[in-house]
């Protein structure tokens, strides 16, 4: 699943389940103070109007003379827009990005470099895998806004009958009480053949990637690693426990609706995926739990992909000064424990994690994000994902393929699409 679908669904879903003043200096562009129109760009479902107009007006009432024209943009073309409006003259001041687009639009050399504001920001608290995509060659383009990542949704009911009174903690007691769940009719968890960022998450608690940059800045595919070949032998184990698929993913059939017919004891998703679930079967509203993906040992919870968004400053916006503003409200306490709450997002700061208290499914996505991880940082890794050759990999396995043959056509593939230049 490319970010923006990731990122569209998690917004939407998620959102039912209930963020010292610089001056012009080295941000340049202008002066903080000057009275200036900001134009913000935010994308369409990332979060509430709600949100959106306290912010505005907190905004304006503590910076006298600012005023925000928040334009919301819609995903399809965004792509195309955001390269446009960087290579203007006339760039809104801040914009929204997807957390692995980063890397694209840094590229093009239209973003601002903010590494000089990380420690203002208190980056060093961010969530890793939130923060590392906004990081390109040792510069810090992206400033993280809020994050989303996959757990585990489980059908209590089926966790009781089978006996099993406490979320697992490692891998190994996932996989036997997986193989408990899975009888009488029942699969242990449905997960299907291509659920390819759930094989990522096992990849990297091997120690491995998806892709790895050489030093002489050439990417080369790794699914012919043996780190690689690990984290699918344990998805392979993992996926036998059910019926899923081996030859489509997560949406071919939709798997919540697929888990909302209530005999799946378990499904890999966003917290918000249980919204869709209990859409197609009202009877499960108070049936479902949530637990972090259970990781090699019990003192770290297992590794997944972090989507979400970060917000950058384009190098043409006429206030830089006065957009950094913006960017550092937006990004701190106050503003990202009121989305956190809102929106059930995980924060960008692991200090604000308690922020969610109550919200089970958040709390359960809060404890896997500090080990989040995302997909390898090259401007390429959209054409990547636009031909996946990880789910072909993934599908060649798990119906008999040899795994270091299929490994090696896969990373190749990778290895082409990271490298090119066309």
């Amino acid at each position: 699943m490319s970010f923006r679908a990731f990122a569209a669904v998690a917004a939407l879903s998620l959102a039912g389940l209930t963020a010292c003043s610089s001056s012009g200096g080295t941000t340049g562009g202008g002066d903080a103070a000057a009275p200036a129109e900001l134009t913000v760009w935010i994308m369409r479902d990332s979060v509430s109007d709600g949100f959106l107009k306290r912010f505005e007006a907190d905004f304006e009432a503590t910076h006298a003379g600012t005023t925000l024209n928040i334009q919301i943009q819609e995903w399809d073309g965004i792509g195309q827009k955001i390269t446009s409006a960087l290579a203007s003259k006339d760039a809104p001041d801040v914009i929204e990005v997807g957390n692995t687009q980063v890397a694209q639009y840094a590229a093009s050399g239209g973003v601002k470099d903010l590494s000089d504001k990380v420690t203002d920001l208190q980056g060093a608290d961010w969530i890793p895998g939130l923060a590392e995509p906004g990081k390109i060659d040792g510069k810090q383009y992206g400033v993280p806004w809020y994050a989303a990542n996959r757990v585990v949704i489980y059908h209590k009911d089926l966790f009781a009958q089978a006996g099993i009174t406490a979320p697992p903690k490692t891998r190994d007691e996932w996989l036997t009480d997986t193989a408990k769940l899975n009888t009488g009719g029942n699969d242990g968890i449905y997960l299907t053949g291509q659920t390819w960022y759930a094989l990522a998450g096992f990849v990297w608690d091997e120690g491995g990637d998806l892709a790895t940059k050489g030093a002489d800045g050439k990417w080369a595919g790794a699914l012919d690693t043996p780190q690689a070949q690990a984290g699918i032998d344990f998805y392979k184990k993992l996926q036998a426990l059910g019926k899923g698929p081996k030859d489509s993913d997560e949406a071919k059939p939709l798997q919540a609706e697929v888990f909302a017919k209530g005999h799946s004891a378990q499904v890999i998703s966003t917290p918000g995926g249980a919204n869709a679930i209990i859409k197609a079967n009202p009877a499960l509203k108070d049936k479902l739990g949530f637990f972090p993906i259970p990781g090699k040992t019990a003192d770290k919870p297992g590794a997944v992909f972090t989507g979400g968004s970060d917000l950058v400053i384009p190098e043409a916006s006429q206030h830089q000064a006065a957009a950094y503003e913006v960017v550092k409200a937006l990004a701190g306490e106050k503003w990202q424990s009121d989305m956190a709450k809102e929106m059930s997002y995980v924060p960008n700061r692991t200090s604000l994690a308690g922020v969610l208290a109550g919200n089970d499914g958040a709390v359960a996505m809060a404890a896997g994000a500090v080990n989040g991880h995302a997909t390898p940082n090259s401007p390429n890794w959209a054409a990547v994902e636009a031909n996946n050759p990880i789910k072909q990999y993934m599908t060649q396995v798990l119906t008999g393929a040899d795994p270091a043959t299929a490994g090696k056509a896969a990373s190749d593939a990778i290895t082409k699409a990271l490298n090119s230049t066309s």
